[in-house]
């Protein structure tokens, strides 16, 4: 096994430090890739139905034990709106938090 000189060592120190500042250059983000990464995770948070649905199931059960037939419909109306909005400010939070924390690594 050879072993380096000191010039020959501080010469790959000098190389290793000049690869490693330029690497860690080279992988910031731009803002699309931001948005791209604020957007994938915005989609995992569930579909825009699927609140809607589950919005619609829970007033239709809450508007069935306080009141009549009637009742449950307006519940599942109601419900399926408030589900639908909320379904819809969650994803747009996800997607601003995601977002704002990726640009911050510029």
């Amino acid at each position: 096994m050879r072993r380096l000189s000191p010039s020959g060592l501080a010469l790959l120190s000098g190389i290793l430090a000049v690869a490693w500042s330029t690497a860690s250059i080279a992988y910031q983000p731009s803002p699309a890739d931001c948005a791209a990464e604020a957007d994938r995770a915005s989609r995992g948070v569930g579909s825009g139905l699927g609140g809607v649905g589950r919005g619609a199931a829970r007033g239709a059960v809450f508007g069935a034990i306080v009141g009549n037939k009637k009742s449950a419909r307006r519940g599942a109306a109601l419900g399926g709106i408030i589900g639908g909005v909320r379904r819809g400010a969650q994803k747009n939070n996800v997607y601003q938090s995601v977002y704002d924390a990726c640009m911050r690594r510029l």
